[in-house]
């Protein structure tokens, strides 16, 4: 079967950068090469998934979904010497400023990705091609678009929307646009996609966005905009169509060859084997930052006690999850980190870890617990932790004492099935308790704290462009 790595380990370059770069860090469309080269099926499935490689960057173990859901929750904090040390710790701390280089680094990926984005977009109205593939190149493109503006509107709260490739002159002109109407985009994007895209088991190109995914996409969509009913009938949606299934145990659900299974809703794929190829990082940078298997460890998003000692007694998902250390000759090194991408079989490149594990965005367990929260069922809730084998919601075994609601136990659930998946700072903004946890954790958070602030250099190349409150 095909795979979307075959095509993107080429070494493709479709779009020149010019010597000018805006505040938007945009290339311009000024390259005659693009203007000749968007004519062809072949060449927009080499932009297509061109566009999909962004997912590489945005998505990276060091990216900024990781540095927000898990470095500024509770489950992780950072070991890295490496770079700037104090911009890596600023997360963690709630102390970040808008000179902080990662912030600039991941405004920087998000607007890049867009522009590869947009001009897929923009080119495929006028392309002389078939009407239903044009129509699922708008949806693949609509997908991800909405997808990376979800992320930066709950990153970074109002942000400029560029909705076409546009140049540097032009860039000025576009300010922040406030959050009200970046959601408007994003549903209008994600809905496109929604009605587009085949059911997964129709995709032959693994990797690529199904109709489930953006479903699951809408839904968390909706239930961060506090619009359970409709998160309710796009999740119901997803749930009823006999796609996707929990796997019969939360241990096959990891490991370098386990890849797209019923479980998965949306998975990047990566390759292992080679240095050209698209290998996963997650193993290595998520490894203690050590040198004892020839390659040194990031130390990133090393395990905090608190995300240790969250999960129930007997809870197989805590050891499948957790590492606890590691054996350094005859001693034992403790330091918890993640255990879930761990590739014993990555080949060692050059002090590099060359691992094959998959990551993936969005699981049917996910859905379930989304479905769980936007319909107050606690079946859906049950189902997962059925799986895992601990006392279900409702009965005499559960820990009521501990999580007395429903709204507690979804947040408790979601936290250790979930864990390190890149979702528990999201999640608890979106029900509104990240101030109450984090803070009662010794985070200095406040409100204000709870969205990044614009990169410096950003107001610098244009003043007009709003800064966040207490930045």
């Amino acid at each position: 079967m095909k795979t979307i790595l075959r095509i993107l380990v080429l070494s493709i370059t479709v779009i020149a950068f010019s010597c000018k770069k805006t505040f938007l860090e945009l290339t311009p469309i000024s390259n005659a090469n693009a203007e000749n080269f968007y004519k062809t099926k072949a060449d927009f499935d080499l932009a297509v998934n061109a566009a999909y490689n962004s997912l590489y960057t945005i998505y990276a173990p060091e990216g900024s979904v990781s540095y927000t859901s898990e470095q500024m929750s509770d489950n992780a904090i950072v070991y890295n010497i490496s770079g700037i040390e104090a911009d890596k710790w600023a997360f963690k701390d709630y102390a970040l400023r808008p000179a902080n280089t990662m912030v600039y680094q991941f405004w920087q990926e998000y607007y890049k990705a867009l522009y590869n984005i947009n001009i897929v977009l923009s080119k495929i109205e006028t392309a002389d091609l078939d009407a239903a593939y044009k129509d699922g190149v708008k949806a693949e493109m609509m997908f991800l678009r909405g997808l990376y503006y979800f992320d930066m509107v709950r990153i970074w709260g109002d942000v400029p929307l560029v909705l076409t490739p546009i140049s540097g002159e032009e860039s000025y002109s576009i300010l922040r646009s406030p959050q009200a109407d970046v959601y408007n985009q994003i549903i209008k994007d994600v809905q496109y996609a929604v009605d587009k895209l085949p059911v997964a088991s129709k995709i032959t190109v693994k990797g690529k966005a199904s109709k489930g995914a953006a479903q699951t996409l809408l839904g968390e969509i909706y239930l961060t905009k506090g619009d359970k009913a409709s998160a309710a009938t796009a999740l119901k949606e997803v749930y009823n169509s006999s796609e996707y299934a929990l796997l019969p145990t939360y241990a096959s659900l990891w490991g370098p060859t386990v890849k797209n299974t019923k479980e998965s809703v949306f998975e990047i794929q990566y390759l292992g084997g080679s240095s050209s190829n698209p290998y996963s990082r997650y193993y290595q940078i998520f490894f203690p930052n050590t040198n004892i298997f020839s390659f040194y460890g990031g130390g990133m998003n090393q395990v905090t006690d608190d995300l240790w000692n969250e999960y129930e007694a007997g809870d197989v998902r805590r050891d499948l999850s957790i590492a606890l250390g590691y054996q350094n000759g005859s001693v034992f090194v403790s330091q918890k980190y993640p255990k879930k991408w761990t590739d014993p079989t990555a080949i060692i490149q050059g002090g590099t870890a060359i691992a094959n594990n998959n990551f993936m965005v969005y699981r049917y367990a996910d859905v379930l617990l989304m479905l769980a929260e936007a319909t107050g069922d606690a079946s859906y809730l049950n189902q997962v932790r059925a799986r895992a084998g601990v006392p279900l919601y409702g009965t005499a075994s559960y820990p009521s004492a501990t999580y007395p609601t429903l709204d507690l136990a979804i947040e408790h659930e979601r936290r250790v099935e979930l864990a390190l998946e890149f979702h528990r700072w999201f999640d608890l903004k979106r029900t509104g308790r990240a101030i109450p946890v984090l803070t009662a954790k010794g985070k200095s958070v406040t409100q204000n704290k709870l969205v990044l602030p614009i990169p410096e250099i950003v107001r610098t190349q244009n003043p007009a462009v709003a800064q966040n409150p207490s930045y």
